[in-house]
């Protein structure tokens, strides 16, 4: 029943490039949901030009080096592979570490956004102990998702994606039609606060690089990358764009955007109906996100035990789908024990691991530049070794200024950079205890 990761993988369903924009699209957006505090924070026209300059600089960059590194290299492990090819074993490490270690906070927010969104039309299902077992729920039908393997998971996103935009469809063309709902005249905003607007839109731009790891379950993957990159980037900022757009057009104050602060748009616009579909499209968002991350996630422990780095039955793979089924299993169950925790989404660790993982990526460009000259690149970023490098310099740049501002942010009463600051550490350190790990395996 069960195989090896280095096997079967021929013969198994792959995915294709319209799942593909939909899977990405759940890893990086899951709705428009989170753009709230953008409009709140720095006012309508602030926040549609936000929308268009951050993923100039930062999707925009990040969509050309994966489509360059993914068609160039289509091996399982996606950026994994790159940075360690391109940087060697040390910083392959680092990069899987920072993605793993970011996973945990990443991963426990969904389950509790699902559970949010159920309780704004159903409180009492998610009262009590009620609320924990559907997030178990949750993360256990995702985990059956995945293990019925990539296509599955693909094609059922495609689906997901348009149950989830066709409330913000409906509400676009509300609003639309709607009128001012309110005083013409300019609303001061009580909380201005135009680079934590910038910050937020980096997080909401985050998490193109997270379908790489698949490459070795995408049909024809080098041409497929790039069209998949290309077309989930347009899907993202039009999305973002379009119903901020419109309800910016009714003219309501933008100081009662707050998070979660869709279903009160959705009641003011279109009444207890359409309320009530956008924030079940917010449940199906938080499932399509943590489905499609889980895809990207669960292929790192599995090329890590191809490495050494873990023990071999990390890489047993099911016969039939081609999932990495023990992989998928325990980091389920990783997540499910974090889920409880009540683990926020800490926007400073999340910009500082996978900022710093992405950073790493554009390196290896660069690098594999240098060492691989010849490789064969059916996607290559324009103006050649100038090109490669100038495109890691925008993203770099938001970087900086995101830390500039959130430096001293807190996670009670410990700094949240310090913690970003251990958990790199902790990745040196485990790096050397795994390649001990591994000698002792191979005496």
């Amino acid at each position: 029943m069960k195989t090896p990761t280095n096997g079967g993988l021929k013969s198994v369903a792959k995915i294709s490039v319209v799942p593909m924009i939909a899977a990405t699209y759940f890893m990086v957006a899951g709705g428009p949901y989170g753009l709230e505090d953008i409009v709140q924070k720095t006012g309508y026209a602030a926040t549609l030009l936000i929308l268009v300059i951050t993923p100039l600089l930062w999707s925009l960059p990040t969509a050309m080096m994966v489509s360059e590194l993914a068609t160039a290299i289509p091996e399982e492990g996606g950026f994994y592979i790159w940075v360690r090819r391109g940087m060697g074993r040390f910083w392959g490490f680092q990069e899987t570490w920072l993605t793993l270690a970011g996973s945990v906070f990443e991963m426990a927010l969904y389950p509790n956004l699902c559970i949010d969104y159920i309780g704004q039309f159903m409180p009492g299902l998610v009262a009590g102990h009620r609320g924990l077992i559907l997030g178990f729920a949750m993360i256990a039908i995702c985990t059956a998702w995945n293990v019925l393997g990539v296509r599955s998971v693909g094609e059922g996103s495609v689906w997901l994606n348009v149950a989830l935009l066709a409330p913000f469809v409906a509400l676009t063309i509300l609003a639309l039609g709607h009128g001012r709902a309110e005083s013409v005249a300019p609303v001061p905003l009580r909380h201005a606060d135009l680079l934590g607007g910038v910050l937020i839109a980096m997080w909401n731009y985050m998490g193109w690089d997270n379908l790489s790891t698949i490459a070795g379950e995408v049909e024809t993957p080098q041409r497929t990358y790039s069209r998949a990159m290309f077309g989930a980037v347009l899907l993202v900022v039009v999305s973002y764009l379009i119903p901020v757009g419109a309800i910016a057009r009714t003219g309501i104050d933008p100081n009662r955007w707050t998070t979660g602060g869709w279903v009160d748009i959705g009641q003011i616009v279109g009444g207890e109906t359409l309320a009530i579909a956008i924030a079940l499209a917010g449940v199906i968002g938080a499932i399509g996100s943590f489905g499609a991350l889980m895809l990207s996630f669960t292929r790192l422990p599995l090329v890590m035990a191809e490495d050494g780095y873990l023990p071999r039955i990390f890489a047993l793979r099911d016969a039939r789908t081609g999932a990495p089924w023990v992989a998928i299993l325990a980091c389920a169950i990783l997540w499910a024990i974090c889920f409880p925790l009540g683990f926020e989404k800490s926007l400073i660790l999340d910009v500082l691991l996978t900022g710093l993982s992405i950073l790493l990526e554009f390196w290896a460009l660069v690098t594999l530049r240098v060492r691989e000259p010849e490789l064969a690149r059916p996607f290559r970023v324009p103006g050649g070794m100038a090109g490669a490098v100038a495109i890691g310099v925008p993203p770099l740049a938001l970087m900086v200024a995101a830390f500039a501002r959130n430096r001293t942010e807190q996670v009670g009463s410990t700094n949240e950079l310090v913690i970003g600051i251990a958990v790199i550490a902790a990745g040196v350190g485990l790096y050397f205890l795994s390649r001990l790990f591994g000698r002792k395996q191979k005496v």
